[in-house]
């Protein structure tokens, strides 16, 4: 930048600055950019009048282009001697288009802060090795933690092969999650709902059993104004295909696609009959007598699934939590209580398992929100 440099510690705060707001531009995207992260970049200069931000970027709906060539793009030859801030470590390996790293050097940045280190092996330390070789100031690590809980879905895809689990109960004042044979009980409000579609407006895909398709008939999608078409893959383990056709998940597939986890020895006819409506198959191994789930969340991974929202219900719930799947912990709770009737809960606040550390907590009207991540 052409301004006059400011002290360390001004510096460090401009850069937490623009990269906290790279880090929620980078939201805009998230759960609609395919195998690849939604990356914010921001490209700021000073030409003495103080830091002015001239190009921004996300990563384009489908993956591509990345957040840099955006950026770049729209900054034009303001970028020449500026900082870019990136929430990844730009690429570095060449598909049919440049590597991003080799786009912010020919573009003349003078200065790269970046967030989180890449674990793809393409990249991981290649991308800030070319611009250190061009002679470009490199910053690594501003609030990585930030970006490495916002990627964690791209993160652990990368590293596990499999996506992100966030399991998600609401849970009454007395601890249930639901009454038996009455279908979906309120038990959070309209605030906390909003809430909820959020977080389904920024997911993969969404989870329940068969027990909790039937019970409930949910539609499973986001119901926000101008954020319908956010809506991310309904998936439902229903190993003996179960699901009526007549269901609000089959009759939305042409809106949402729906995918069934189901066993080989289910019934061929009902399996052509949802076929045929445009429902989709995983094939599922069993143990036990139920869906292998470490199987399936690598199906999951291979169709370009980074986070899955497990909805429901407590058996599925449990299930997830008894094979040590579980990333991500977000419990609602709502203001009354069920009774002996409810259905009780597999996990409440004062029984998180080990290795889970408290990451926040809000309020939502009348209900409250606590969220629990794995290290």
């Amino acid at each position: 930048m052409a301004g006059p440099r400011p002290s360390p510690a001004g510096q460090e705060a401009l850069d937490r600055r623009f990269m906290a707001a790279a880090l929620r531009l980078s939201r805009k995207n998230a759960g609609r950019t395919s195998t690849n992260p939604s990356v914010g970049t921001i490209i700021v200069r000073d030409d003495g009048a103080g830091p002015m931000i001239v190009g921004t970027g996300v990563t384009a709906v489908g993956g591509r282009p990345h957040a840099e060539t955006e950026a770049l793009t729209e900054a034009g030859e303001l970028a020449r001697g500026a900082t870019a801030y990136v929430t990844l470590e730009p690429c570095a390996h060449h598909g049919r288009t440049p590597p991003c790293a080799n786009a912010l050097v020919n573009a003349g940045i003078a200065r790269v802060v970046g967030a989180a280190s890449d674990p793809d092996p393409r990249v991981s330390g290649q991308g800030y090795a070319i611009l250190r070789s061009a002679g470009i100031e490199v910053v690594e690590r501003v609030l990585a933690d930030e970006a490495l809980e916002q990627m964690a879905g791209y993160m652990i895809r990368s590293l596990r092969k499999r996506p992100e689990i966030i399991l998600k109960l609401a849970l009454s004042s007395d601890g249930k999650i639901g009454v038996e044979g009455e279908g979906q009980v309120a038990i959070t409000g309209d605030i906390a709902r909003r809430e909820v579609y959020l977080m389904r407006a920024e997911a993969d895909g969404i989870l329940i059993g068969i027990g909790t398709a039937l019970e409930d008939d949910p539609a499973l999608t986001v119901r926000l104004p101008g954020l319908e078409n956010r809506s991310p893959a309904r998936i439902v383990l229903d190993r003996q295909i179960r699901l009526p056709d007549t269901s609000k998940l089959v009759s939305g597939v042409d809106r949402v696609p729906l995918y069934l986890a189901a066993c080989l020895e289910a019934d061929p006819q009902r399996r052509a009959t949802l076929e045929r409506a445009g429902v989709h198959f995983i094939g599922t191994e069993t143990y036990g007598g139920e869906v292998a789930l470490p199987e399936l969340l690598e199906d999951l991974a291979a169709l370009g699934m980074a986070s899955v929202l497990v909805e429901g219900g407590a058996r599925v719930a449990k299930a997830f939590l008894d094979e040590d799947l579980v990333d991500r912990i977000v419990l609602f709770g709502g203001p009354d209580a069920i009774g002996e009737e409810g259905i009780a809960s597999p996990i409440d606040a004062d029984h998180i398992p080990a290795g889970f550390r408290k990451l926040r907590e809000m309020r939502f009207g009348e209900d409250s929100y606590a969220e629990w991540v794995r290290p």
